[in-house]
């Protein structure tokens, strides 16, 4: 037997795999094949996949409930076999679409607009300190700089949570870092009173409330050393220290001083959110102006957990039947990785709010926010559901009440498309609660740095984040448009972030604080107008990465495809330095793996044949292959050896494959690469056409987008239009082709390109 893959990681053995595994996938040499195994649903059970001893694998089915038993099960996996991976992915999922009829795939649903627009979420700009001041003078940054958000996402510290063991029931916690608020209930549906103070009108004033980012930031970083002497007080207390006097030590002076700044910033935004000049205010006042100030924004998200907030719903806050239910975490869960949300859940349980009435909860919810101009959710936590479920019927009968709730708000309240999940990678949730979700986060949060002390995390998490997001989506994909996160512009490995992005076919949002933007990296992957140059498909791992560790194997990139509407992309990344350690299970870095990698791509490692519209892209005899970071163009032919390059840790290189056409009457060899000043290159061309004729031949293009345009040409052609008008180029022997377009805003940056030979 070859060799063999599971959610993402690669093992050589069933005694190999970690609990909760989704999926396995089979390398297969002897029938040249592939086989996938899925543990499925059957009645109120799910099942997942276990180590097993000498090797072996072990199904587990469980239902959540020891009042829900059985003896038998006429069906609780399901394996597949194919010759191509992609299309084993399509093929089982899609068997099991019919088998059990409780999801849609992703093929069946409309995905949200904001999948093709460039946006900003407030989480690493503000935590929970987001406030309506700091989030419109966010927004204006971006307008300014001329890349304005399509569309924002208010993340988590805009909803009214207090504490059970707060003095008033009825006020808000003043909260700044994450993880302080996961103890922390909904008191109310409506905003917290920095958004419910907000007077109409008053970001519009001429004498609008200035933002002072640094303040914020020290605020923050202040918070974050406080954070760091509690982490490493923890760390000491798992390893045994009982002396904890030096920590106390270490805490109280930032602790006293994190105190004042709380209480002089909670006087100063009072103050600020005070400076009306209209009649009403709240939410909806905010979404109105910043709407009336920023005509393209079309989106306004919230953050919410899937019980309301991370600690649910208060009970007797409001009309509903809340109940605070004590966690049980599941074995599975238990077996993996610590994580602080599932430590602060055990800790204050979750205000549950009665199955029963889960199309109220929702409702009651997304109602009130659509009222406001909230026009979609991002519903976070969703995997909480199965440590409440004892009392419920099992982690089956639960989540079927509360997905089926959800879905029927999204349509009332959100056209059907405004929801973007999180946390959400169980099997349960994609069998359950995909009728209707058609966008969902694939990996792990984007973290800018470590949080165990590594100072090399800062570099190694990304390449974490970014397999989790590949591999993920070959089985994520089947059912919800992949979602790779945001990232910071400003990070240290802020491009490595953007270039995968760029290609990932989804939505391409940042985090980046006020202040603290790389606009010319911005650039490289969104449209003045805030639009992208998204691919055609989703990014997936090409065949060779399938079975191998791009981790920390010390020499394989990871490499990820994707189409566009006339090339095809491969970007190759590398990710060394960091990985799964079994015995810590936790994920940490392997610094001698962090070093330059050598890498080989070539061009029928695009899969063209998964997207009917670009099969024949994959039929031409000959390509012109673009590197963007060096700026090369290279001919290939599917017979090619290889493109051999070095890649440095934490970099890339992004390849745009585009077929060659033969331009008959003149002999001429033709294909255009599109605007080298975007990471992808080849989704700038929207429309190409080619016209030969016994005296002549012409090439018409459409391409969006201000810049630099390169196109391979054997020959110099005669004459070059743009937009009407004859105009220079360069051209040189070699084949490039070159012309600066102007982005013409009246054409929504499109310029017509005619090309005559």
């Amino acid at each position: 037997m070859g060799a063999l893959r599971y959610n993402g990681f690669r093992f050589k053995s069933g005694s190999d795999l970690q609990v909760e595994t989704q999926w396995v996938l089979l390398d297969i040499p002897e029938i040249k094949s592939y086989v996938i195994i899925i543990p499925i649903i059957e009645d109120k059970f799910r099942s997942a996949l276990l180590p097993g001893p000498d090797g072996h694998v072990i199904i587990f089915a469980e239902s959540g409930c020891t009042e829900v038993k059985t003896s038998y099960f006429d069906a609780i996996a399901y394996v597949h076999a194919s010759d191509n991976p992609y299309t084993l992915m399509k093929e089982a999922y899609s068997a099991l679409r019919v088998h059990l009829n409780t999801f849609r795939l992703l093929e069946e649903k409309t995905v949200p607009s904001l999948v093709d627009r460039f946006g900003w979420c407030t989480w690493d700009a503000f935590y929970l300190t987001v406030e309506p001041v700091g989030v419109f003078h966010g927004v204006k940054e971006f307008v300014e700089a001329g890349v304005p958000p399509r569309f924002i996402i208010i993340d988590d510290g805009w909803q009214s949570i207090n504490f059970d063991s707060d003095e008033n029931p009825n006020e808000d916690s003043q909260l700044i870092l994450g993880g302080t608020q996961m103890t922390g209930r909904l008191h109310r549906f409506e905003e917290c009173d920095k958004f419910r103070n907000y007077k109409g009108g008053s970001l519009l004033d001429p004498n609008a409330p200035s933002y002072d980012s640094n303040r914020q930031k020290k605020l923050i970083a202040k918070a974050l050393e406080v954070e760091d002497i509690e982490k490493a007080r923890d760390r000491a207390i798992q390893s045994g220290v009982t002396d904890l006097s030096e920590f106390k030590t270490q805490w109280q002076k930032p602790k006293q001083e994190l105190d004042v700044m709380i209480a002089e910033e909670e006087k100063i935004s009072g103050s600020a959110s005070t400076n009306g000049c209209g009649s009403y205010g709240g939410m909806k006042a905010f979404t109105s102006d910043l709407r009336t100030k920023y005509k393209g924004l079309d989106d306004i998200y919230v953050w919410h957990a899937l019980c309301g907030a991370w600690g649910g719903v208060k009970p007797g806050a409001t009309h509903l039947n809340a109940k605070v239910t004590a966690v049980n975490v599941s074995s599975g869960l238990d077996g993996s990785m610590t994580d602080l949300a599932v430590v602060k859940l055990i800790e204050g349980g979750i205000g549950l709010v009665h199955p029963d009435q889960a199309d109220d909860f929702f409702n009651s919810m997304h109602s009130y926010l659509s009222e406001v101009g909230i026009t979609g959710v991002k519903v976070d936590v969703i995997h909480s559901l199965e440590f409440l479920c004892e009392e419920h019927g099992g982690r089956l009968e639960l989540p079927k009440a509360y997905y089926k709730g959800l879905t029927s708000s999204l349509v009332n309240n959100f056209n059907g498309t405004g929801l973007i999940s999180s946390m959400q990678q169980c099997n349960d949730f994609f069998f359950l609660g995909t009728k209707q979700i058609s966008i969902g986060r694939v990996g792990d949060d984007f973290w800018f740095r470590g949080g165990d002390g590594d100072p090399m995390a800062v570099y190694w998490l990304q390449g974490v984040h970014m397999i989790h997001c590949a591999y993920n989506s070959m089985w994520m994909s089947q059912f919800i448009q992949p979602d790779w996160d945001m990232f910071q512009s400003e990070h240290p490995c802020g491009q490595f972030h953007a270039a995968s992005r760029a290609i990932c076919g989804g939505p391409v949002y940042v985090s980046d604080s006020l202040d603290c933007h790389d606009f010319d990296l911005i650039k490289k992957f969104a449209y003045p107008d805030g639009t992208i140059p998204k691919c055609q498909h989703f990014a997936l791992p090409t065949k060779d990465c399938l079975f191998k560790n791009p981790l920390n194997d010390s020499k394989s990139a990871l490499k990820i495809w994707n189409l566009n509407k006339y090339a095809g992309v491969i970007g190759a990344f590398n990710c060394q330095g960091a990985g799964w350690d079994p015995k810590e299970q936790k994920i940490r870095g392997y610094p001698e793996c962090y070093e330059e990698i050598h890498c080989s791509v070539h061009v029928s490692e695009i899969e063209w044949d998964q997207k009917k519209e670009a099969a024949n892209l994959g039929k031409a005899e000959q390509y012109v292959v673009y590197l963007n970071q060096t700026d090369e163009l290279l001919l290939m032919t599917p017979k090619s050896d290889p493109i051999q390059i070095t890649i440095k840790p934490s970099s890339f290189e992004i390849f745009t494959f585009v077929p060659v056409q033969n331009l008959h009457s003149s002999n001429t060899k033709f294909a255009p690469i599109g605007l080298t000043n975007m990471f992808n290159s080849g989704g700038t061309i929207q429309e190409l056409e080619y016209n030969t004729s016994s005296v002549s031949s012409s090439v018409k293009m459409k391409v969006k987008g201000g810049g630099n345009f390169l196109a391979y040409s054997s020959e110099s052609p005669k004459n070059f239009c743009l937009n009407g008008a004859e105009v220079d180029f360069e051209w040189s022997s070699c084949g490039k082709l070159t012309l600066n377009l102007p982005w013409v805003e009246e054409a929504a940056g499109v310029s017509d390109l005619v090309l005559v030979f």
